[in-house]
């Protein structure tokens, strides 16, 4: 088969750039591994931003039949309390209102809030109870070292 003067030249070129590809490739590697020096490099670490939350919750009005079930309960849940408030400061909240006039006259004033997102790293500080009813948790959250989780939806 017969190949035009034009077509060789083309092939020509290809090769060429292919090759010129491949050594600048290994002229990288090798400029790369020569400043190897086989220590890990230092890494600039932040000053810690400490952010703490407390979440309550009442004893008596949890829906366990022994008093340690109660208790058990509480402190499940005061610590889900303080997960929702770390996430209000790393996320924000989301607020919805809403107010209904008649004739100049306010009947109705209504407004939500929502909080959503993910929270990692935070750790439980002190859990106690608080005087005879009441059960709290701390947790602390470093937010020098928070990892958002950002979802992003197809439009």
């Amino acid at each position: 088969m017969n190949m035009t003067a034009g077509v060789r030249l083309s092939l020509a070129g290809v090769a060429l750039a292919l090759l010129m590809g491949c050594s600048s490739v290994q002229h990288g590697w090798q400029a790369s591994s020569a400043h190897y020096t086989g220590r890990p490099q230092e890494v600039e670490r932040r000053a810690p931003e400490l952010v703490t939350a407390t979440g309550y919750a009442p004893i008596s009005l949890q829906p366990g039949q022994t008093e340690q079930h109660r208790v058990l309960l509480a402190m499940r849940a005061s610590k889900l309390r303080a997960y929702q408030e770390l996430a209000a400061v790393v996320h924000g909240q989301y607020l919805y209102g809403t107010t209904q006039v008649n004739d100049m006259v306010m009947q109705n004033d209504r407004f939500r809030a929502a909080v959503s997102g993910i929270v990692r790293g935070a750790r439980v500080v002190k859990s106690y109870p608080v005087q005879d009813d009441t059960y709290a948790t701390i947790l602390e959250l470093d937010l020098s070292q928070v990892q958002r989780a950002w979802v992003v939806s197809e439009r």
